[in-house]
């Protein structure tokens, strides 16, 4: 493995491991500002436990999302000193705000963490709300700042150098909106299936139903309604990237050749070589009536693109596919227990309907890891499209393969103490929530 791979690796991993617990951590705690204010409306002890079981796990993520944020931005600087030397000055407004929102964060989650009997109720519900709210604000900002990289504003390059610098501009680039709305949902979908399959599990099992039950409700209404939406935040998305990105476009979906009325491809395994795919459903002019709104429209190939240009086609097809597929499967879950809801509230007992819901646990994840790797990956090989490629980046540092196995090891630790927390806290809910304790219900008492 050579230093330039070595690098992306790094980041790969890096960004692949922090961008679960970033989810988490944007989403959780709405889930539980929902419970909490249910809560304090009913005095259901149920809400109650609830939300103490999710606010630990809500600690869980931050402090991992935290570390791994902290190794992300010294990565940026030591594997990237060319680009953070020249990008720097311009995209660190986004940053600048992120820590700010990350400071409100850890102060509003100090409070609700140990704002129980101490402070008024409703007081209490507000610190939790603002740690979701200060979680999504630095997600939108972080996406922000990888939006700039996507698309490049906010500078004239002149001679080589970046002058004129506006760094409101570079925040407000074009492609922010999309990424962080198309993210933003996403963190929703994946987190509310993954709240929701884990809860359906322990209902499988007959544990403490009463509590699984309200929190399978809250997850997946969350979950289901992100999900149904996000295909428009997609189709939004589709679009921008023609427009800015048609290399990006051309390799999500194989589109070897500049053609009219071009065909949608589902699944297929692109040939780079040869310039085909096989094994491919096509849908004649969808491609262009999902990227121009005209089924008649052209959409831009490789083959208008200089080959030193291209993006990785065959991982950049996959991981496209792998996304769309993962997302179309959760919307049809989320139709399901909606219509479940009000048609069918049997069915939200049954056997199959959890099943289903358990074995869709890792899906968003996946979904959100795919997509992840299409903006990435689909960017190549530019790490400041159109002006800076990722090998003109990269330090002269040698020997990064053992950086980079070092990073590995760190977060497959960190991972296993992550899953062992979440493990014990799971396993301690029937001795601290049990259904004899919360089937009584009583007045906010905090």
């Amino acid at each position: 493995m050579d230093d330039l791979m070595a690098a992306r690796s790094q980041m790969a991993l890096s960004l692949g491991f922090h961008i679960i617990f970033a989810c988490i951590g944007m989403v959780m705690p709405f889930f539980m500002a929902t419970s909490h204010f249910f809560y304090l409306k009913t005095g259901d002890l149920n809400h109650k436990n609830l939300t103490k079981a999710w606010s630990k796990g809500v600690a869980i993520f931050f402090v991992t999302g935290a570390v791994s944020g902290t190794m992300l931005s010294f990565e940026l600087g030591l594997l990237w000193p060319k680009f953070m030397e020249h990008a720097g000055p311009i995209f660190g407004m986004p940053f600048s705000l992120e820590g700010t929102a990350f400071f409100i964060e850890a102060i509003a989650i100090g409070f609700f963490l140990y704002g129980w009997d101490r402070f008024n109720p409703w007081f209490h519900w507000v610190t939790g709300l603002i740690v979701g709210i200060s979680g999504l604000a630095s997600g939108i900002l972080v996406v922000a700042a990888n939006g700039w990289m996507n698309s490049p504003s906010g500078f004239d390059y002149v001679d080589g150098k970046y002058i004129n610098i506006d760094p409101i501009a570079a925040m407000f680039n074009d492609a922010w909106f999309t990424q962080a709305l198309h993210m933003t949902i996403a963190a929703f979908v994946a987190t509310g299936f993954a709240v929701a399959g884990i809860h359906a599990l322990m209902l499988l099992k007959g544990r403490n139903v009463a509590f699984h039950v309200k929190a399978f409700k809250i997850a997946i209404i969350f979950g289901g309604i992100a999900a149904i939406i996000q295909p428009v935040s997609g189709d939004i998305s589709a679009k921008d990237i023609a427009k800015r990105q048609p290399a990006k476009l051309a390799a999500m979906e194989s589109h070897f050749e500049t053609t009219k009325r071009a065909p949608l491809l589902i699944g297929g395994i692109p040939d780079e070589k040869n310039k085909t795919v096989d094994y491919a459903i096509e849908i004649p002019g969808a491609l262009s009536f999902l990227a121009h709104g005209d089924f008649d429209a052209t959409v831009i190939g490789l083959d208008q693109i200089p080959e030193e240009n291209h993006p990785p086609v065959l991982v950049t097809h996959l991981a496209f596919q792998i996304m769309v597929i993962a997302g179309m499967i959760m919307v049809g879950l989320g139709l399901l227990y909606f219509f479940a809801a009000w048609r069918r509230k049997s069915w939200l007992n049954k056997k199959w309907f959890l099943t289903l819901f358990v074995a869709a646990t890792p899906l968003g994840f996946i979904a959100v890891e795919a997509g992840w790797t299409v903006t990435e990956v689909g960017r190549q090989p530019w790490i400041l499209y159109g002006f800076m490629k990722t090998s003109e980046a990269l330090t002269p540092m040698p020997g990064i393969t053992y950086s980079f196995l070092i990073f590995t090891l760190v977060y497959l630790s960190l991972s296993a103490i992550v899953i062992f927390l979440l493990y014990r806290q799971i396993k301690s809910v029937p001795e601290l929530y049990s259904d004899n304790h919360s089937k009584k219900s009583a007045e906010p008492t905090q």
